[in-house]
């Protein structure tokens, strides 16, 4: 159900913009991506009228067109916005005394991360004592197909707007000379963190660092973070770190939904 008001006073006067709303959150409230007539039928909008802004938000990368299809989703540009509202206030907000928490637990340094375009943003870090200093610091941009918590995230999108990520070899930066360097890699990876239920790195990013990353959905199950340990050496129980890693972030999706 769209949380913009059909009826609102501002809509009334300015028409173009409360339907563009409705749409995006439509397709926001969507599991998969959807046909123009049935946004057409469930908005009760004119199809011209519909097309017309499909077009016009695709243009700006806000919606995403799967031609093969004949549906639309939303596009990197949303995701963008979404990234934006996660990297204030409330997510790092509730989501701070729980990484913490994760990494006294552990004794290993933890982080809480998001969806940016083809990157995830680090918004919380927190280091264990005796820990050497890791990239993932606040603020920092890693490319998503490398970094767990950025596998997490990707495997919880729909196919289609991972293609639009990842469209060819030359969206795959390495750092280490490691990790997918094509769809295909990426798609096969994917299909595995599906599967097992976290996702995990190492030394993808950086020598001799391993990391497990599980997702954080939001009320309409799309993911809206990651919850990812790091450690060095292959000594840890992969298994243990991801269960308690899951647990966390299960914990912040429950308390993002109240």
């Amino acid at each position: 159900m769209s949380v913009i008001p059909d009826n609102a006073e501002t809509g009334a006067q300015v028409p173009a913009a409360q339907n563009t709303l409705r749409i995006l959150s439509y397709l926001a409230g969507r599991p998969a991506p959807v046909a123009a007539s049935a946004i057409a039928r469930e908005l009760e909008l004119p199809r011209s009228t519909v097309y017309h802004l499909l077009t016009t938000l695709a243009a700006h990368g806000f919606v995403l067109h799967m031609k093969e299809d004949r549906r639309w989703g939303l596009g990197t540009s949303a995701f963008e916005l979404a990234g934006g509202y996660a990297r204030q206030q409330p997510l790092a907000r509730i989501g701070r005394p729980l990484v913490a928490a994760l990494s006294d637990r552990l004794g290993e340094s933890t982080h809480l991360a998001v969806m940016s375009g083809g990157d995830v943003l680090y918004i919380v870090e927190e280091r264990a004592p005796r820990r050497q200093a890791l990239v993932t610091d606040v603020g920092v941009r890693l490319p998503a197909h490398l970094t767990a918590s950025g596998r997490a995230m990707l495997a919880a999108l729909p196919r289609e707007q991972v293609r639009a990520l990842y469209p060819s070899a030359s969206a795959f930066p390495d750092r280490t000379g490691l990790g997918p360097r094509k769809p295909s890699d990426l798609r096969e990876l994917l299909r595995t963190v599906r599967g097992r239920g976290y996702a995990t790195e190492d030394s993808e990013v950086a020598d001799g660092l391993r990391s497990v990353g599980a997702v954080v959905r939001d009320h309409a199950g799309w993911p809206v973070a990651a919850v990812a340990v790091t450690w060095a050496g292959g000594e840890l129980d992969e298994r243990a770190l991801a269960d308690a890693v899951i647990e966390t972030a299960a914990v912040l999706e429950s308390r993002l939904k109240r």
